[in-house]
């Protein structure tokens, strides 16, 4: 049996940073231009994704980087590092990314904080595996902080009839944001107060007080990996949807880095399905 081939990475993107917003206290807005996006504008996905690139500014790289030659001469303390995020909306050739920010805590919060118009931003072309689908009967959004990209650009997509229910997890009404959604989407703000996220079963338990409407529903629900695996009897054996019917997974994992959390994606404490 021979290895699968490594899949090629996707083509890189070096934009330019057009301005910073202050969404709520730890949520960072970055808007960021580039020559060609036309990638992220035929893609349909709403919760298309990015993977992004940050080097060290003392090593003097340019990108787009060539990671496996990097490999070759840098050390591994100074190779660059990815971070994958959802785009929040693709406007001509400018894309929205909002970042959760944590003071010093993590990489991306801490650059998105002190992003200045004309920084630079590498990033991947996007990915991405879910659109609401229009022919169901009801919608269920279930995230936290770092799904609410994903799920705002998913409530916009809907029909302007469509019904059902978002569960959304912050710390504290300081941190709501506006959300445009259809009337017949009832809108939940679930605050976890002092805990840390990722550490309080809150999302959960609100998910459980809430019943499907009739007919054939279709599920968004993404964040900490914890709070995903809870869901799962709740989705599939209480309520008894079906596979197709889910889109679940986790964005992140309490108590592990981003490398980590994404290397743990191929053993069993990662898997959610």
């Amino acid at each position: 049996m021979t290895d699968r081939p490594a899949r090629p990475p996707r083509p890189q993107h070096v934009l330019h940073v057009v301005s910073t917003e202050r969404l709520s206290p730890h949520l960072v807005r970055v808007r960021a231009a580039g020559d060609d996006l036309t990638s992220f504008r035929e893609n349909s996905h709403t919760d298309k994704y990015v993977k992004i690139t940050f080097a060290k500014p003392e090593l003097g790289l340019e990108p787009p980087y060539d990671l496996a030659a990097l490999r070759e001469t840098l050390a591994p303390d100074d190779l660059p590092v990815t971070r994958t995020y959802t785009v929040r909306a693709v406007d001509g050739d400018e894309i929205t990314i909002d970042f959760v920010v944590h003071g010093d805590e993590g990489l991306a919060g801490p650059w998105a904080a002190r992003a200045q118009p004309g920084d630079r931003l590498v990033v991947s072309s996007p990915g991405g595996g879910y659109a609401p689908d229009p022919a169901a009967d009801w919608h269920l959004f279930i995230g936290d902080e770092s799904a609410l990209p994903a799920i705002a650009a998913a409530l916009e997509a809907l029909a302007p009839d469509a019904v059902g229910a978002a569960f959304l997890e912050v710390q504290s009404p300081e941190e709501q944001l506006p959300i445009v959604a259809p009337a017949g989407i009832a809108l939940t703000w679930v605050h976890r107060g002092r805990a840390e996220a990722g550490a309080t079963p809150v999302l959960a338990e609100a998910v459980g007080r809430w019943h499907p409407l009739d007919g054939r529903g279709h599920v968004f629900a993404h964040g900490e990996r914890g709070a995903m695996k809870a869901l799962r009897d709740l989705l599939f054996v209480r309520w008894g949807l079906a596979r197709e019917q889910v889109s679940l997974s986790g964005y992140w994992a309490f108590g592990r880095t981003e490398d980590r959390f994404q290397a743990e994606k191929r053993e069993p404490i990662g898997q959610i399905l």
